[in-house]
């Protein structure tokens, strides 16, 4: 399976493509930015973060799209833009009929370390252990994508559902899956569930 990860900014926007194999064998594909001029009017930039994912997904080719959920900031405006750029991410992948996944920066954390509060650093080692690059990759916006794809590839998949399924889960997994039904759990008591 291969997964692109996409870390969205108005003016960097990560793009990291993965394969998930067999037993969850991960293997690196490809890591880049696409960058728009942040003096150029907001609708041009967001067409060439547009133009630059398809372009990536019509030349990778992936099976899913793991895009970072946009949580509140203080910066408005920063929220706003990261906020249109996952949505043309969300539009290129629409448009090829690839699923979309939306993870937190937290749920990444976890799958990656197994602490949903890592630091910037832990979760590049991480990226470069896990992926068996040479070196770190950069800049951050480039790993925080390479997360991203990893988080979805080790996503648990009916964790916590069937003590069998269960069995096969890394700590980490684990963590996450309790971690997702905590926040699902949360999420419900505020709607009023």
């Amino acid at each position: 399976m291969i997964i692109l990860g996409v870390d969205p900014g108005l003016t960097r926007c990560g793009v990291g493509v993965i394969e998930a194999g067999a037993n969850r064998r991960l293997s690196f594909i490809h890591v880049d930015v696409v960058r728009s001029d942040p003096h150029t009017s907001q609708d041009l930039r967001l067409l060439t973060i547009y133009q630059g994912l398809c372009e990536k997904m019509d030349r990778f080719i992936p099976d899913a799209v793991s895009i970072e959920r946009v949580f509140a900031q203080e910066n408005r405006n920063t929220v706003l833009g990261t906020a249109q750029a996952a949505g043309v991410a969300m539009l290129a992948a629409a448009q090829r009929g690839i699923p979309v996944a939306l993870h937190t920066p937290t749920e990444a954390k976890l799958a990656l370390t197994g602490n949903g509060k890592a630091q910037k650093i832990q979760i590049e080692r991480m990226v470069t252990k896990v992926l068996g690059l040479n070196t770190l990759p950069t800049p951050a916006d480039a790993a925080d994508a390479l997360s991203l794809a990893i988080c979805h590839a080790l996503r648990p998949q009916g964790a916590l559902q069937g003590g069998e399924r269960e069995q096969h889960l890394t700590a980490a997994q684990r963590q996450w899956a309790q971690a997702a039904q905590k926040a699902a759990r949360r999420a419900g008591v505020r709607a009023g569930m």
